[in-house]
């Protein structure tokens, strides 16, 4: 009986060592990876090149461990460490899902056989695992991105491999730098003649804009929200009008 006891002491001080030592395993990851795949593989105005991200897989591969297996803790990391984790996992897994599937024409030839609008849609497949839990980009988007964060240029920085998305930005998001790149991906989507025709008495704008209104307009009109980032400031009785969507990969 004494072995007995002394063995399950001996048990459970070692699950609890080893317990602890999975906690303390919760620095977020560097995202050094990302930054040089992208750098290499995404032009300056946001064409991927999938070719190159392919020939790089057991590199891109590596990246995607190192976000599977280090979930954010949000007792311990900061806000900006969170968000740039969420936008580049988002980000990155997106990639891969072209990847996986290449050639295709559209991110939307891969919704599943029996597409169910919000509901079964290719951004609700789990094809992906964070901190051992299988994951979707939708619940990235919509469950954490936007549920869990007061930022609406969050939409400017994920890119869901369509032309019409704001553009992949070629360098990785990093906390230390967050404030500035969101600051940029703002400005660059919304003064891009080929996803925003802005005039000061008229306005053709992304569908991003009626789609997630409610992000945008928390603290004011829509177009307070644009004109903080325009070059050209849309007056406010400016007539509003949405631009089709480009669905077609953004190669």
């Amino acid at each position: 009986m004494k072995i007995f006891i002394t063995l399950m002491f001996v048990f459970s001080f070692l699950s609890c060592q080893g317990s602890d030592l999975g906690q303390k395993n919760s620095n977020p990851p560097d995202h050094q990876i990302f930054d040089e795949l992208l750098k290499k593989h995404v032009s300056k105005d946001g064409v991927v090149n999938y070719k190159g991200f392919i020939s790089d897989k057991e590199k891109f591969e590596k990246y995607l461990d190192l976000l599977s297996n280090n979930a954010p803790d949000r007792s311990t990391w900061s806000n900006d460490e969170q968000l740039a984790y969420w936008i580049n996992a988002y980000n990155a897994f997106t990639v891969k899902l072209i990847v996986d599937n290449y050639p295709v024409a559209s991110i939307q030839d891969l919704h599943p056989k029996i597409k169910i609008p919000l509901v079964n849609t290719v951004w609700h497949i789990k094809f992906f695992k964070i901190g051992g839990e299988e994951a979707s980009l939708d619940e990235i988007e919509h469950k954490i991105l936007r549920k869990e964060f007061d930022e609406p240029r969050i939409h400017f920085a994920i890119n869901c491999a369509s032309f019409s998305c704001p553009p992949l930005l070629n360098e990785a998001f990093f906390p230390d730098k967050l404030e500035d790149q969101l600051n940029k991906v703002a400005k660059s989507f919304i003064n891009d003649p080929k996803r925003n025709l802005i005039r000061q008495e008229k306005a053709e704008l992304s569908q991003i804009f009626s789609w997630f209104k409610g992000d945008f307009t928390k603290k004011g009109s829509l177009i307070d929200y644009i004109n903080q980032y325009s070059v050209i400031k849309i007056k406010s009785n400016a007539k509003i009008s949405y631009l089709n969507y480009d669905w077609s990969l953004n190669e």
